[in-house]
This record gives structure tokens, C-alpha cells and sequence, in this order.
């Protein structure tokens, strides 16, 4: 199973679920016939920025950061309206050229909105290399990089 779609697992399995460890996330994963280790989910829930809540009975669940997404989709929508030069596809890549000094910025931002067309991003001073799973999921995530270009210009 590829991480992104392990990770919308994890993601559905916190909505119905109060998990209250790692443990029981590997446990809940099984159970769906995922099979991951301990160390395999510690890292999802670091790549995920998940945070524990306190509840009623004073326990502590996992749960999925609402308000840093939000953050995270302004301000990509801000540098990247901003920054942007230049974009193109080929294959299952898509380059994105900005103002120099933006690329490593957005690439991590890129990487942290966790989109589903996303494999991995690599980004220098101006440039983004963005890898996506298919040529349509590349020309999909340059779409949505435009429609932020195109609507906060």
C-alpha cells in the first residue's frame, strides 16, 4: 500500500475511532488488512503532524491538525501567487519555476498539504520538481497550483 493511501486510512480511522496510541493504530490498521509496524506509523504520524487531544475522561487521542491546514493552504496560495513563473508537465513530473529563493519553501509546503496526486517534491532556489503517481496526477496538481496563481492575482 503506497503511503498516500495509508495515510487517508489512518486519516478515516481517527474519525471513527478514538486511538489513543500508536499501538492501537497498528492494531485498527490490521484489522482492515493493513499491515504496518510501529515504526512505520510513527513516522505517518509525524509526516501527518497529528496531535493528541485530551478527553473527558482525561486520556489523550490522536487526531488530525484542522487549523494547520488551513494555515498551510493560505500560504501556499500566498507565495506561490506571489512567486510563480513558470510551470510544465511531462509524464508523471511537473516542474514549477518561481522567484528565486521560493522553491525550497514551496516544495515544503507542497509536501505538507499531503495531496493525493503527490509522490514527492525536490525544490532549489527557483525550481519545484514535483513527482507525481501518473501523468493525469501530474497535470492534475499543476491545475490546482494555477487555480491559486489565477484566483489570489
Amino acid at each position: 500500500m503506497k503511503k498516500q493511501e495509508r495515510q487517508r486510512m489512518i486519516k478515516q480511522v481517527l474519525h471513527d475511532n478514538d486511538v489513543y496510541r500508536q499501538e492501537d493504530l497498528v492494531r485498527i490498521l490490521a484489522e482492515k488488512g493493513v499491515w504496518v509496524t510501529q515504526a512505520t506509523v510513527s513516522r505517518d504520524v509525524k509526516d501527518m503532524q497529528l496531535i493528541k487531544l485530551p478527553t473527558l475522561d482525561g486520556t489523550y487521542v490522536y487526531s488530525m491538525p484542522t487549523e494547520k491546514k488551513m494555515n498551510t493552504e493560505k500560504k501556499i496560495t500566498k507565495i506561490i501567487s506571489e512567486t510563480y513563473v513558470f510551470s510544465n508537465c511531462h509524464e508523471d513530473l511537473c516542474v514549477v519555476k518561481v522567484l528565486p529563493g521560493n522553491g525550497p519553501v514551496l516544495s515544503s509546503l507542497i509536501d505538507q498539504m499531503n495531496y493525493p496526486e503527490v509522490f514527492a517534491t525536490l525544490g532549489d532556489d527557483n525550481t519545484i520538481m514535483i513527482y507525481a503517481y501518473s501523468p493525469e496526477d501530474a497535470q492534475q496538481i499543476q491545475q490546482k497550483l494555477l487555480a491559486m496563481v489565477e484566483n489570489n492575482s
